[in-house]
This record gives structure tokens, C-alpha cells and sequence, in this order.
């Protein structure tokens, strides 16, 4: 007679989320404001986790402008998007990229952008 059983430690183990991660930033200055390009990766598993969002944040902690992210990429890993018409405050010469994901949040890693 063979048992199968599985311990209660192997009901309530939890997997680690991985954030999402900015790999790639190209910014200029455009007509009608800054343009960013943001290449993302992330392990999406589908609509449970998946990147869904990145900003443009001053140096102060302002948000300058947002990208969402509607759907997950499984398949397209990185991936890039753009955002347009990001308006500056005059004198902006640095500006820190944030990515979150829809489990773990914001990624504590923000990536700092010099523009020229």
C-alpha cells in the first residue's frame, strides 16, 4: 500500500517575487516636452504578476510622469516603452527612473538619468 501525504510546511511555503527592474534608459528633449524610452524586465507569470508601471521622478521625490503598463509581457521580455511630453521643471539636469510590479510594488532601486 503506497501513502502520498504532503506536511503542512509544504502548503503554506510562499515564492519569492522577483521586482521589476529597469535595464534601459535613452531620454531627449523633444518637442512638446521630454521623451523616455525605459526597457523593463521582469518574470511575469501572467495577469497574478507582471510589471505594470514605471515613473519619472525628480530628484525631490516628485513625479513627473507615468507610464502603465495595461497587460503582462511573458513573452516579450525585456521590453521597452516610450513616454512622451514629460514636462521638466527649468534647470533639470538629473531624474531617477522607478518600475513597479503589481505584487511587489515600487522597486526600491531607482535609476538615476543625467540629461544632456
Amino acid at each position: 500500500m503506497i501513502r502520498a501525504f504532503c506536511c503542512v510546511l509544504c502548503l503554506t511555503t510562499t515564492v519569492q517575487a522577483h521586482p521589476a527592474e529597469v535595464i534601459g534608459v535613452e531620454a531627449r528633449q523633444a518637442v512638446g516636452g521630454w521623451l523616455f524610452n525605459v526597457t523593463v524586465a521582469h518574470e511575469d507569470t501572467g495577469w497574478d504578476h507582471y510589471a505594470d508601471g514605471w515613473r519619472v521622478v525628480s530628484t525631490d521625490g516628485t513625479e513627473l510622469g507615468m507610464r502603465v503598463l495595461h497587460h503582462p509581457h511573458v513573452e516579450e521580455q525585456p521590453f521597452t516603452r516610450r513616454l512622451s511630453g514629460v514636462i521638466l521643471p527649468e534647470g533639470t539636469t538629473e531624474v531617477l527612473i522607478e518600475v513597479r510590479d503589481n505584487v511587489s510594488g515600487w522597486s526600491p532601486v531607482q535609476v538615476p538619468v543625467t540629461l544632456d
